[in-house]
């Protein structure tokens, strides 16, 4: 029973800054990868970031490299996303992923996971 649930999201104006949290419970959480992806109006599910069993390893779309950061918290079985220097292109519903994993890599395909939370939305305003 497998359970995530996002909070955080909100209205900022561009070069805001955002962080969303995703509570975890009814798995082993350090056993997972996680990973958040984002999907805004009419458009498909988009990765935006994944990290390790670990924490040790990171990965991100281009597109938010050097202004969001993923991190993890294996003892309160929280995975963060801090979003700094935000856009209108940001503009989205924000999801957690988790997926048991083998080998301490991030995943990065939406395909991958298995679990997923029910999102918090993310409004950039112009």
């Amino acid at each position: 029973q497998v359970q995530l649930v996002e909070s955080g999201g909100g209205l900022v104006q561009t070069g805001g800054s955002l962080r969303l949290s995703c509570a975890a419970s009814g798995f082993t959480f350090q056993s997972y990868s996680m990973g958040w992806f984002r999907q805004a109006p009419g458009k498909e599910r988009e990765f935006v970031a994944a990290i390790s069993r670990s924490g040790s390893i990171a990965d991100y779309v281009d597109s938010v490299k050097g202004r969001f950061t993923i991190s993890r918290d294996n003892v309160q079985n929280t995975v963060y996303l801090q979003m700094n220097s935000l856009k209108p292109e940001d503009t989205a519903v924000y999801y957690c992923a988790a997926q048991f994993a083998l080998f301490d890599a991030a995943m990065t395909t939406a395909s991958r996971y298995a679990s997923w939370g029910q999102g918090t939305q993310v409004t950039v305003s112009s």
